[in-house]
């Protein structure tokens, strides 16, 4: 025990010394600094060009990200937050804590239509209920089909997941007024709500439900990485809703020149080409050569509401879920 605990009062004491060192800290999440995600791509990069020093402080998801910035508030230690997307943008700068960036970002991907002056959108990608197609033949081809469907499904949280959050706008989206009945008609053949995404995908691939909340881009990571080609994402006829995962440089930041430097990074085409094949997502410039698969993926039709419509309605459509969802 002593042993334990000496090692354990000596990770942390290194830890601080690291975070007293770090010349730029970004708040993310922690698929994104996994060892097969994006981050310790992008952090040899940049620190190759910047000749700094760059930490990461990783929680669970993007909602977590928004969470621990409201609870630590003026005394956060980002200078960037790194994974917030289109949907939180307002919560986030309700906070206070985020400021336009100032720079000129170079021509994004025209489907974007971003114009936003303090988020930089770092990749994107359409939420997707992904199957197996070895033993599903005949996928379900609409959220209405599959809601009234007995196929076993898992998605996660809107409380803490963006992607549950994601689904939450899509049913609202579809289903309007009669989204409560929506939920409990899918609560009948949920096999769980999971905290994060990574949770229930792992779940999926364990062979525990027939359909998953993830991405149109999911399939290329089997592709690419396992030479496995069964994965795929059912196209929807109502459309899908889009995430546009974003970076902003915090109010309270030390280093704001060089919070700006890394936005500027994270557009670039260095960046761009590592993300897409790391965090197996869309890229937001154009001309970034991918692998032939990402030619393959569903390229749906989008639909949802504006960041505005989702932050003012966001709560409601919470209290409306957790009410209907346990029933």
């Amino acid at each position: 025990m002593k042993t334990i605990i000496g090692l354990c009062s000596a990770l942390a004491f290194g830890l601080t010394q690291a975070s007293q060192a770090a010349d730029l800290r970004v708040y993310t999440y922690d698929s994104f600094v996994s060892e097969w995600g994006p981050g310790p791509q992008l952090e040899q990069a940049f620190e190759a060009q910047c000749g700094c020093d760059l930490e990461y402080v990783a929680v669970e998801d993007g909602v977590s990200i928004l969470n621990r910035l409201r609870i630590e508030g003026e005394n956060n230690k980002a200078d960037v937050i790194l994974g917030i997307d289109d949907g939180l943008s307002v919560d986030t700068r309700a906070t206070g804590l985020i400021e336009p960036h100032g720079l000129s970002i170079s021509p994004l991907r025209q489907e974007l239509a971003w114009q936003d002056d303090s988020f930089v959108p770092f990749d994107f990608g359409y939420f997707a209920f992904i199957y197996d197609s070895s033993k599903i033949s005949q996928p379900v081809t609409s959220l209405r089909a599959l809601i009234e469907s007995d196929a076993s499904v898992i998605y996660q949280d809107p409380r803490t997941s963006t992607p549950g959050q994601g689904l939450m706008m899509w049913v609202k989206a579809v289903y309007g007024d009669e989204a409560p009945a929506a939920w409990q008609q899918l609560s009948r053949h949920t096999v769980t709500v999971t905290k994060g995404w990574w949770e229930a995908y792992s779940l999926f691939l364990a062979g525990d439900a027939d359909y998953v909340l993830s991405y149109n881009t999911s399939p290329a990571y089997h592709v690419v990485a396992e030479n496995k080609t069964q994965y795929r994402a059912a196209p929807f006829s109502e459309g899908h809703v889009a995430q546009i995962e974003l970076a902003a440089i915090t109010s309270t930041s030390q280093n704001k020149d060089l919070g700006r430097d890394f936005l500027q990074f994270l557009v670039s085409p260095q960046a761009q080409a590592i993300i897409p094949v790391t965090n197996w997502m869309l890229p937001v410039i154009d001309n970034v050569e991918l692998p032939p698969v990402f030619g393959e993926l569903i390229s749906p039709q989008r639909i949802g509401f504006s960041a505005e419509e989702a932050g003012a309605s966001r709560q409601q459509w919470l209290r409306e879920w957790r009410s209907s969802a346990a029933q």
